[in-house]
């Protein structure tokens, strides 16, 4: 009894459909049909006639749904075995083989830079230039503003730099709109 809990436990973390598992479950929906069994016989209600059509369907799902997992199993390693057997035998090619291009003739092949090399056109061939053999861009040297200008960029620098709205109250405005009643 014992290591079939053990076992049921580490089933719990294996993926998959486990035997103990199989079992902890038929034994589980088996006392609960025998459970609802009896309290129909007690009770003669139609709800536990319910309740067992549901718990045998549910039931019934669970055990085939693993059947179809050990299916699927078995048909999986079936096919690794007949891959296994076709490469015993050299009737496979390798996967490296598989995945391997033909060789290609290196003066048919083309790569992009080297369709762009071989262009007559100047444009295109310029842009595969590199760039120690580009001419240098001249710098854009930066537009003189006006005194004017500058005097407007330095108001503006620092409205913006005291607040972020831009507006700065003062006493005096407060006591205009107060009318210097206070005074």
């Amino acid at each position: 009894m014992a290591s079939f809990l053990e076992d049921l436990w580490s089933s719990i973390f294996t993926p998959g459909p486990t035997p103990s598992l199989l079992v902890a479950t038929n034994a589980t929906f088996a006392s609960l049909q025998f459970l609802l069994f009896v309290l129909l016989i007690v009770t003669h209600s139609v709800h536990f006639v319910v309740l067992s059509f549901l718990s045998g369907a549910l039931w019934w799902s669970i055990n085939w749904f693993s059947n179809e997992v050990k299916e699927v199993r078995i048909r999986e390693e079936e096919k690794e075995r007949q891959k296994a057997r076709l490469v015993m035998k050299g009737k496979q090619k390798t996967a490296d083989a598989v995945r391997m291009p033909a060789v290609i003739d290196s003066t048919e092949s083309e790569t992009e830079t080297e369709s762009l090399a071989g262009d007559k056109d100047p444009i295109a061939s310029s842009a595969i230039t590199s760039s120690a053999e580009r001419p240098p861009i001249p710098a854009n040297p930066a537009p003189q503003l006006s005194a004017k200008d500058e005097a407007l960029r330095k108001r503006r620098s620092l409205v913006e730099s005291s607040g972020s709205s831009g507006y700065m109250s003062t006493d005096s405005e407060w006591e205009k709109v107060d009318g210097g009643k206070n005074s």
